[in-house]
């Protein structure tokens, strides 16, 4: 079983499309007889990317373009017209932001307008077309735990990633009403992957603890063939229960009136200790 859209000789636009999830998922897609646009910025990166799908057999075309840049975007579009009717739209691209609340400008300017204005060029300029076509259409946006538990620390990715979660299930919801379900709306949430993101930090074999974008990218396949909107990935460190049990808390922070991030509250250190020990 797999999503409606995902048809031999439609066109799927990954961006962030030459490394990680995303060049797993331009595989994937073409390996259904997808046509894939693999949108990145422009480099080796991106060109050997292309080569190495094309090589495979994939009927892959590499569209550079910064995503921050709106024009750069619309001529993405007009690219991917050339090729055919979109069928899948994934908007994977994005950077971590390196800072905290006091961080500098260009810091949560490069990280917002990655992360949040990139994908919002992209459904503007891309949903138009996928409500008139009348055909099966999917939109998949990567978003991350960080944007729904916000842990300390990188707090320009943390507000990226919650804004794209509001996005996306504002979409979603859209979706619903102007299509009745034929085009679909699927928030993927990775768990710890091993992507460009980790090598940057010297780590140049995948840990154990991490899944492989491969394993992403199935998962996301599956689901989408489901229907899922919320495709929350697991890894090897931390499972599904886990993942819902810490969501949990930190939705309850607002139920129960505990202080904001109280999961690293040093006075509900014990708390919620006792409450993942015990099953919540």
């Amino acid at each position: 079983m797999t999503h409606p859209a995902i048809v031999k000789d439609r066109v799927a636009v990954v961006t962030g499309g030459a490394s990680g999830i995303g060049l797993a998922a331009a595989r994937r897609f073409g390996a259904a007889g997808m046509k894939v646009l693999v949108v990145d910025r422009p480099g080796a990166a991106l060109d050997e990317a292309v080569a190495r799908l094309v090589a495979e057999g994939i009927a892959a075309t590499a569209a550079p373009a910064d995503l921050r840049d709106r024009a750069q975007l619309a001529a993405v579009k007009a690219q991917a017209d050339r090729l055919g009717p979109v069928g899948v739209l994934m908007l994977n691209a994005g950077r971590e932001g390196g800072g905290g609340l006091l961080a500098g400008e260009e810091v949560w300017r490069a990280t917002l307008e990655t992360n949040l204005w990139g994908v919002l060029h992209g459904l503007q300029l891309f949903l138009p077309d996928l409500l008139a076509s009348g055909l099966p259409g999917a939109v998949v946006v990567t978003g991350s735990k960080q944007g729904i538990t916000l842990p300390p620390g990188d707090t320009a990715y943390n507000v990226s990633k919650a804004a794209l979660k509001a996005l996306t299930e504002s979409l979603s919801h859209d979706l619903v009403k102007a299509t009745g379900g034929r085009v679909t709306a699927h928030l993927l949430i990775p768990g710890f992957t091993y992507t460009g993101f980790t090598r940057a930090k010297g780590v140049e074999e995948k840990p154990a603890g991490a899944w492989t974008p491969d394993q992403v990218v199935e998962r996301l396949d599956e689901e989408m063939a489901r229907g899922t909107f919320y495709i929350l990935c697991p890894d090897n460190e931390v499972d599904r229960a886990t993942d819902l049990k810490r969501m949990r808390w930190a939705a309850a922070d607002i139920v129960e009136n505990r202080p904001a991030l109280s999961r690293w509250h040093p006075d509900y250190a014990d708390a919620f200790a006792t409450y993942m020990r015990d099953g919540g």
